[in-house]
């Protein structure tokens, strides 16, 4: 087996679970195989304190087809 690792960054307005959702989520509807997702970093844009947009990095591994 072989594996492809890729980097998403999910966003939110509301946390950084709903980020990390969303990055995990858009992962399961774009690629096949997807074995594990790890969160790497966690971060806030705070440009304007009324829009906080939270964010999740996250490192998606999955499995190349023969």
């Amino acid at each position: 087996m072989v594996f492809k690792k890729i980097t998403l960054i999910g966003t939110s307005t509301e946390d950084f679970d709903t980020a990390a959702d969303n990055a995990i989520d858009r992962a399961e509807e774009t690629l096949q195989n997807v074995q594990w997702i790890e969160v790497d970093e966690l971060g806030v844009e705070v440009a304007t304190a009324d829009n906080r947009e939270y964010q999740a990095e996250v490192t998606v591994a999955f499995e190349l087809e023969e």
